[in-house]
Parts: structure tokens; C-alpha cells; sequence
């Protein structure tokens, strides 16, 4: 469906022109005289923009601009006039208008900033689209993972919600870091604007730029028109730029810019635009190292680094697979069409037993693979691929002496280290970790006071990531 414009403007002329130009941009538009005409079509129909002239018989365009708002508040108002000054199109900016032309304009234009509002337009409604698709999906305290590797996290990042600051998700390929920022955005005092996801890696190096900042006509060979960034188009909103631990030297120079003085430039261009944004960032990369080996900005990644969270990767919180499975058994059965209940024992034990290298998105196309294969409510071993069926556990390394040590030495430190990764695995709860290891929480109690284990700095380690 062709987007639909309002256009408001008592000069027939000037009614011809815009509505035949708008045809010839695949644009629908409804031409009417008066501003008291253009509420009551706001009222009953459905539009995408309005161009509003200034000066109108009975109620003015400045008069009539503060109700459209009040109609619709994400309306984008183009106003128009031939008796303006800078100062009224000031004027009609502060009052919420999204951008003022004086006749004579140049139609082409009008065009770009048309295009660049209604693609703003889009986005907003593609945000409440996907709040609504999604509904308490997206409320923080109930992302899946009961596990408290998981908890700590969720904990850390709930901390910083409320607020402006720019968050670092930390954490591998497939650990749902995207749908964490999504969260983050949707909880948040941004949650009603524009959420604009970058995957810095997808990107070629030469329109990365161009995609973060926009580009003015002319700015190279393809430039045809002016495009706004993702910047510009998320203004109000957050900006989630996914694996920038891959920008390119210049790239972060230019992102450094929009984090300290919140302003950015399109290539080709000499205006500085005001952008008004949060970033999330994250990325599967070792930022410290790549800071020492000289591949990522230091004052770049303190910029970015402000609140870092770890996502931890499913093998650290295994309890959490079977909360993951029943979700995703009700995310796309109802797509195929089938009645499942879940796995059978077998298979369930065999995927607690995984290791998951790609995480929850592993996890997330095994079950839809199950589905497919199912005959019947249960999803038997006949059902998961044949990976998941042969998996063996490695088998552990066989120990050797401690070099300068006695076996009781060996046996000592082969012990510290196994009450350790019980410890990591379970978040630092010696209650689970005993558990893991096949020992009462009292013995576990006194093997760490024996090796000076501090619980409590794991414990914090862990939740700093």
C-alpha cells in the first residue's frame, strides 16, 4: 500500500503541483484548503505525513500544528509558506513541526526530506509493531534463564535500564545479546522510540559509514539523493550496534564523535546534526586485547564500556535448557502445526549433555528441526540430528604430577580446580556446586576454607563479566 499524505494548502497551483509531484513518487496524497478540513480527515483516516502551509484562511498552519500533535504526537509535519522567515521556521520546529520549506522550493528537495521523514515514520511504527508482537516477551524479568549465571546478569543490566548510559554486551555468537538490547530499549524511558539494529561485520567497510552517518548527494559515485543515517533515524531512540568490535579505525574515530559531543556528520556534507540517542553495543571479541594490540580505540572503549555485562554461553547454565525448550516447542509448533508435548527422557538427557558451541540459537534450530521430524506428542531420539545422537562427552585429561610436587600435592590442586569450575559453573551458590560435585555442602563447606577459596570475590567476578 502506497504511503498516504495530507496535503494542506488553500493555493490551487500549489495543490496541483504537490499532489502530481507525490504521484510521481509513488506517493498517495489527499489535498485539502483549511486546517479545520485536515482534522477531520486526521480523525478518520489513516496518514503518513502531513505538509501543512502557514498562512490559511481561518485557522493558521502554526494554529492547527500543535492539535495534529495532539492527535498523533510521531506525526511527521512538513510546514510550509511563502511569507516565512528563519525565525518562524524556528519557530515551527520548537512546536514539534519536522522540518520547514519557503516557496519557492526546489520540489527534489522537499522529495529527500519527505522520504526521510516517512522512513522515521516507518520505523516508529515497526517498534510499536514488534512491542505489540512480542508483549511480555520483551518485559525484562521475564527473558528465559533461571540459572544464576543468567540471574546475575540480568541483574547487572537491570541496574543501568532506567538510565542513559551506553551498555556493553559482552558474550558468544548466539547467546541472545540482541534480544537483550531489545529488552534493555523496550524497558527503558526510549522504549517508545525508533530501536535501530547495526551488525557492524555484515556491512562492507566502504557503506558502513554511510549507513551509521548518511551521505548528501553527490558524496560518491551512487549518491544520487541525500540519505539520513541510522543516527539521524533513531533519533529518540536507541541505536544497537552489534559486533563493533569489527569498525574499522575511521569508523570509531566517527563513533567517538556522536558518543562525546552527541553530534555527527553525513559523509560529503558540512552540517553537524544533533543526534539524540543510546547505543547498546556488543560483540563475541576480547575488546581489552584488541585496546593493547592496538586494533580498537582506548577512549572509544571506555566510551562504550560504561556498564559491561557477560552473557554467559548455554554451557555455563545448562538448568536453563529445558526452560529454553518448552519455549521454543511453543514458538513453532503452532507454525508447523504440530501437537507436541517435548522430548522423551532420552533425549532430553542427551541435550542437557550438549555442550551447545552455537549457544541458544543452537538450541533454537534443533527444536525446530525436532518439530519437523515428530510423528507423534513426544520428540523421541529419532528425531534430533545426528550430532546430538553420537555426542560423547570429552573425555578429561589424564592427570599428571604436579611438576616438583608429591601426588598429595597433585591431588590438592587437582582438587582446588574442580571446586572452582563447580563454583563458576553455579554462579558461586555452594549449595548447587556440591551438588555438582557429588559432595555434602558441609565437606564443600570445609574445602574451601582448606584452600582459601573467596566465594564472594567469584561471586562478583562473575557478575562484573
Amino acid at each position: 500500500m502506497a504511503e498516504r499524505v495530507l496535503v494542506v494548502d488553500d493555493d490551487e497551483a500549489m495543490q496541483f503541483t504537490l499532489r502530481e509531484a507525490l504521484a510521481a513518487r509513488g506517493l498517495e496524497s489527499v489535498v485539502v484548503a483549511s486546517a479545520e478540513a485536515a482534522l477531520e480527515h486526521l480523525q478518520a483516516e489513516e496518514f503518513d505525513l502531513v505538509l501543512l502551509d502557514v498562512k490559511l484562511e481561518g485557522m493558521t498552519g502554526m494554529e492547527a500544528l500543535p492539535r495534529i500533535l495532539r492527535l498523533d504526537p510521531q506525526m511527521p509535519v512538513i510546514m510550509i509558506t511563502a511569507h516565512g522567515s528563519r525565525e518562524m521556521g524556528l519557530q515551527a520546529i520548537k512546536a514539534g513541526a519536522y522540518d520547514f520549506f519557503e516557496k519557492p522550493f526546489k520540489m527534489d528537495e522537499l522529495s529527500v526530506v519527505i522520504r526521510r521523514a516517512l522512513e522515521r515514520r516507518s520505523l516508529v511504527r515497526e517498534v510499536s509493531t514488534l512491542s505489540d508482537q512480542l508483549g511480555t516477551r520483551l518485559r525484562f524479568e521475564n527473558i528465559i534463564g533461571s540459572s544464576s549465571a543468567m540471574q546475575a546478569a540480568l541483574a547487572r543490566i537491570s541496574k543501568a535500564i532506567p538510565t542513559d548510559v551506553t551498555i556493553l554486551l559482552c558474550g558468544e555468537n548466539g547467546t541472545g545479546k540482541g534480544l537483550l538490547a531489545q529488552a534493555i530499549h523496550h524497558n527503558s524511558p526510549r522504549g517508545a522510540g525508533p530501536f535501530v539494529t547495526i551488525t557492524c561485520a555484515s556491512i562492507p567497510e566502504g557503506l558502513l559509514e554511510s549507513e551509521l552517518f548518511g551521505h548528501e548527494r553527490g558524496a560518491f559515485t551512487d549518491a544520487r539523493v541525500a540519505k539520513p543515517g541510522k543516527f539521524e533515524l533513531a533519533e529518540g531512540g536507541t541505536v544497537f550496534l552489534d559486533e563493533v568490535g569489527d569498525l574499522s579505525p575511521a569508523t570509531q574515530a566517527k563513533l567517538l564523535r556522536v558518543l562525546q559531543d552527541h553530534t555527527c556528520e553525513r559523509l560529503g556534507g558540512t552540517k553537524t546534526i544533533k543526534v539524540n540517542v543510546r547505543i547498546i553495543a556488543a560483540t563475541n571479541k576480547d575488546l581489552e586485547r584488541a585496546v593493547q594490540d592496538g586494533t580498537f580505540r582506548e577512549d572509544l572503549y571506555y566510551r562504550i564500556n560504561v556498564v559491561s555485562v557477560r552473557v554467559p554461553p548455554l554451557r555455563e547454565r545448562k538448568e536453563d535448557v529445558p526452560l529454553l525448550v518448552e519455549h521454543f516447542i511453543r514458538l513453532y509448533s503452532a507454525k508447523l502445526g504440530k501437537q507436541v508435548r517435548g522430548f522423551s527422557a532420552e533425549a532430553m538427557a542427551l541435550l542437557l549433555a550438549h555442550d551447545w558451541p552455537g549457544n541458544v540459537r543452537e538450541l533454537e534450530h534443533l527444536v525446530e528441526h525436532a518439530l519437523v521430524m515428530a510423528d507423534g506428542p513426544v520428540m523421541g531420539l529419532d528425531c534430533l540430528p545426528t550430532h546430538i545422537v553420537s555426542y560423547r562427552p570429552r573425555a578429561p585429561e589424564e592427570p599428571t604430577l604436579t611438576p616438583g610436587g608429591s601426588l598429595d600435592d597433585t591431588l590438592e590442586s587437582l582438587e582446588r580446580k574442580l571446586i572452582l569450575s563447580a563454583l563458576q559453573r553455579t554462579g558461586g551458590v555452594q549449595s548447587r556446586a556440591a551438588r555438582l560435585l557429588g559432595i555434602t555442602e558441609r565437606s564443600l563447606w570445609h574445602r574451601v576454607k582448606k584452600h582459601g577459596i573467596d566465594i564472594e570475590g567469584i561471586k562478583e567476578h562473575l557478575a562484573e563479566g
